[in-house]
């Protein structure tokens, strides 16, 4: 099985496992990736993802063998990317749990995530370069607005090797963790993020996205309107049950 999900709680683990080819993704898998993330969106038990590749690397990009050989890819515009899940707009968080290589359509499934948590001794980089192979995951798409289009385009240009220390310096990632850790740590991350009121997480979250393709009074307008609706949803009660457990100050004593 080429991936497998596994669940604690509020957090579901998608497991990338195809260790003898660096967890490299072909057509089968992608579409393993894309229904196991489609599943965690619909659960309503389910409130943060990790997307983990086993047995030390994250993910090496397309299975270039399968291709090679004739297995391609889903290559059409519209539905499930390349990748699988690249086109997915989910209405949950996901955190990367990066260890090894996160290259080439591996770092565009590490793009497509939320928040990125790497260990010490990891590589991210757009190495398809070397190969004559196109970012089509939205590479070229989130990689400018996560990093801006400089540094975006430097790693795009050049295809080279980006350390976790540089990624992290960069915002290409949100956490460093000792080697062996990133799963661990991304799956606490998503537990700390599931432990919050998810209504207005989600709204903010959904805003934060949204706003790049409005325009100013737009975007605005839209923070408002879902902020309105959470507010009288999940806040009002939420604010009654925090007066009434508070201390004279608004701190619970």
């Amino acid at each position: 099985m080429s991936v497998r999900v596994e669940k604690n709680g509020p957090v579901t683990t998608v497991i990338l496992h195809r260790p003898e080819i660096r967890n490299a993704v072909d057509a089968g898998t992608a579409q393993a990736l894309a229904d196991a993330f489609r599943a965690f969106d619909a659960d309503p038990d389910a409130r943060v993802g990790v997307l983990y590749g086993d047995a030390g690397t994250f993910c090496a990009g397309a299975d270039l063998k399968a291709v090679s050989e004739g297995r391609l890819l889903r290559l059409e515009p519209d539905g499930d990317g390349p990748m699988g899940p690249s086109r997915l707009r989910l209405s949950k968080p996901v955190v990367a749990a990066i260890s090894g290589h996160a290259v080439a359509g591996g770092l565009e499934l590490a793009l497509w995530c939320d928040l990125r948590v790497a260990e010490e001794d990891a590589v991210l980089g757009v190495f398809c370069r070397r190969w004559g192979v196109p970012l089509i995951d939205g590479g070229t798409v989130r990689l400018p607005r996560l990093i801006g289009l400089s540094r975006a385009l430097d790693l795009i240009l050049t295809g080279r090797a980006v350390s976790a220390a540089e990624a992290l310096g960069m915002g290409l990632v949100n956490r460093v963790v000792p080697k062996g850790e990133a799963r661990a740590a991304a799956e606490a991350l998503a537990a700390q993020v599931a432990a919050f009121p998810q209504a207005c997480m989600n709204a903010d979250r959904t805003s934060a996205y949204a706003q790049a393709d409005l325009s100013f009074e737009d975007a605005m307008r839209q923070e408002f309107e879902g902020g309105v609706e959470v507010l009288q949803t999940e806040s009002i009660p939420g604010a009654t049950r925090f007066a009434k457990g508070a201390g004279r100050h608004g701190q619970f004593d």
